[in-house]
């Protein structure tokens, strides 16, 4: 393979061992995409067939073209949400039309080497835009786990789930939401155990192919009237590109446009930040994401001629092709290569599962996609800054829609930053009597230039004043002409100023601290002329 060119093995042995691996690995993510595939094609409002082919496609088009050799990609709970809309909105008929164009734009991209740019992206956006769906795909299933039809938004879904409680579960009378309900709860309850407390040498087997397991059995055991799974034995003969293709007119539609950008942008910040996690469990070859990009491209195009769901790269199925030992992009290519096998061979044995079975498995995944850890974790190191961008785009997205969210919070992180980048930190120190040193930190701009004429205005006359731009990052014609200005009125009025132009030339960005600094202005400077809080002034001894 491609990625094995500059350190291919020198023995026979060490290749067969690690197709070896490859073979066993690709069991393991089979086993861990297949009720995944279908479950979120139900959340998505589709077919279960269509996720399959997606799945298909993923591991074997998307595996063989991909940047990130270890990278699985297929169907994504990120993106049902999207789907969920698309369907809603235009109709099953839009969505191969929406899938395609959005591939040819990651095409497009990859190729003009954009792919990097999508790492860029403020961790609070990410994680509030995975916190987002995660809670969107966490209402609607709770209904489908209870066989009762989702409402038409994310936020009617949340309020209305007490009441599908007690109309689906009470009173005790055997109802089929009652079968439904018990059906999800231990297909939940297998799936967290397992994770817990399964056998090393069985770890393997996921845990979401436990939970599914057991919901077979009891549904079949005792016969319950719950809602299964339903698929055309012939689904794969049914799938036309004339569909797709004779449909392409839509996208003269303005709405349609913005779908196709949405699931683009979506489908590719997903894949993307997927990639970066997945190099983080491994020591191999790192990702090129502007390959993995135009791959994803193509594979979406695929799906969109076959209308099936769009494909991304999907970090659970990632982490577990790197955790059964996968060594390279053999694995994700058979894992499709298995799927094709059992939707063809073996599409009745799919009849057996429980819709609520595969609902409550995306219950998990949207509890799981929330992460309180992270979230604390979020609020710890990165402050209340990025947290309240993190709070708005989770509002934002669980009010509103996916899109909207996501952009919420990119304009929120661009304000931050640009007042991060356009900020004037002033530091006054009291050195003696007759001297004070200033110093400015950041950038000065005219946007700081009366904060920096109140703080020099403030400093009595009759003093030396030492003005150092070492820690200055940039100042603008505006502020340089404010402190020539400064230097020679402080000087007639009987002081004398004193700026450091050599130390702003050199452009130095190492920072000193050769005094110390408090936050609150010292006497020796009027209290009615004391400037913001960012001013420090200290008294020296």
């Amino acid at each position: 393979m491609a990625e094995q060119a500059g350190s291919a093995p020198k023995s026979p042995q060490p290749s067969q061992n690690l197709l070896g691996k490859d073979l066993l690995a690709s069991v393991v993510v089979f086993l861990v995409a297949l009720p995944l595939c279908m479950g979120i094609a139900i959340a998505s409002g589709v077919p279960p067939a269509m996720g399959l082919v997606t799945g298909i496609v993923g591991g074997v088009l998307v595996g063989f073209l991909a940047g990130s050799p270890l990278q699985v990609s297929g169907p994504a709970a990120g993106l049902a949400v999207i789907v969920w809309e698309i369907v809603n909105t235009h109709g099953l008929k839009a969505l191969g039309v929406i899938v395609l164009a959005a591939g040819a734009l990651q095409v497009g991209a990859g190729l003009l080497k954009l792919g990097r740019f999508f790492r860029a992206v403020s961790p609070a956006v990410v994680q509030g835009m995975l916190a987002g769906i995660g809670v969107l795909i966490f209402g609607s299933q709770f209904h489908v786990m209870l066989d009762r039809a989702p409402q038409a938004s994310g936020l009617s879904n949340l309020l209305s789930i007490p009441s599908s409680i007690g109309e689906g579960i009470l009173p005790f009378d055997g109802s089929v939401h009652q079968q439904a309900a018990l059906v999800g709860i231990l297909t939940v309850a297998a799936l967290v155990c397992w994770n817990l407390f399964a056998p090393k040498r069985v770890r393997a087997v996921p845990g979401a192919l436990v939970g599914v397991v057991v919901a077979v059995g009891v549904a079949s055991v005792f016969g319950l009237e719950v809602a299964r799974v339903q698929v055309p034995t012939d689904f794969l003969t049914n799938l036309e590109v004339g569909t797709t293709l004779g449909n392409l007119g839509l996208l003269a539609s303005g709405s349609v446009l913005i779908s196709v950008f949405t699931l683009a942008l979506v489908a590719s910040a997903e894949t993307m930040l997927c990639a970066t996690a997945t190099d983080r469990l491994h020591s191999g070859q790192r990702t090129d994401y502007d390959r993995e990009l135009a791959a994803q491209g193509a594979g979406n195009m695929v799906c969109g001629l076959l209308g099936a769901l769009p494909v991304s790269g999907v970090i659970v199925r990632s982490t577990a092709n790197i955790e059964a030992g996968g060594t390279s992009r053999r694995s994700a290519v058979l894992h499709g290569v298995w799927l094709l096998v059992f939707v063809v061979a073996l599409p009745f044995v799919l009849g057996w599962i429980p819709v609520s079975a595969l609902a409550a498995i995306l219950v998990y995944i949207g509890y799981k996609l929330l992460n309180p850890r992270a979230i604390r974790e979020l609020y710890a190191t990165q402050g209340r800054g990025e947290f309240f961008v993190f709070v708005v785009t989770v509002a934002v997205i669980v009010a509103t829609n996916l899109l909207a969210g996501i952009l919420v919070g990119l304009g929120l992180a661009a304000l931050k930053l640009l007042y991060a980048a356009t900020r004037l930190r002033i530091e006054i120190v009291e050195v003696t009597p007759q001297r004070i040193d200033v110093s400015l930190r950041g950038a000065a701009t005219f946007l700081g230039l009366p904060q920096l004429a109140q703080a020099l205005e403030t400093i009595p006359l009759e003093t030396h004043i030492e003005i150092h731009l070492d820690e200055l990052a940039y100042a603008d014609a505006a502020c340089l002409d404010f402190l020539t200005g400064f230097e020679e009125r402080h000087a007639k009025l009987g002081g004398s100023v004193h700026v450091c132009w050599e130390t702003l030339k050199e452009r130095r960005s190492t920072i000193s601290d050769r005094l110390p600094r408090v936050e609150v202005v010292a006497s020796s400077l009027s209290p009615e002329a004391a400037p913001s809080s960012e001013l420090g002034v200290r008294s020296g001894s």
